[in-house]
């Protein structure tokens, strides 16, 4: 191993299957694993080879003071190629793409999915510069 890197996180959602398929849609990942999970959940493993985000829905319904924004998680980054691109895959999929922003050392954006996790995009290519 050449440095520590994050290889999974564990996030809890309230559809675990609408969660992979946003997150096939968007970023282009794969179901690695599904089952069973502690305390009666189910879990979906979704990334690519290397690092995957690991989807846990508990049993019964969620609570929604569970979901709010920084509780304790502020938000996952995500790194991309082509920005422009999964911006539109964004809004293709009716999120709402919001506090833009390009400055050193790259662009990015931010998006809520429907159980209210932010996602900052981020693109670290060669920026374009302005005429």
């Amino acid at each position: 191993m050449n440095s520590p890197r994050i290889e999974h996180v564990n996030i809890t959602v309230r559809d675990g299957a609408r969660a992979a398929k946003l997150m096939q849609d968007i970023f282009g990942w794969h179901v690695r694993w599904e089952g069973p999970a502690r305390d009666g959940g189910r879990s979906i493993h979704v990334g690519s080879e290397e690092d995957y985000v690991a989807l846990y829905t508990p049993p019964g319904t969620a609570n929604d003071d569970d979901f709010l924004k920084g509780r304790p998680l502020n938000h996952i980054g995500v790194l991309v190629d082509d920005l422009d691109a999964v911006e539109a895959k964004v809004a293709a999929a009716g999120l709402e793409p919001f506090n833009h922003g390009d400055y050193d050392p790259g662009r990015r954006f931010y998006f809520l999915d429907p159980d209210g996790i932010e996602y900052e995009i981020v693109s670290y290519l060669p920026q374009r510069k302005a005429a």
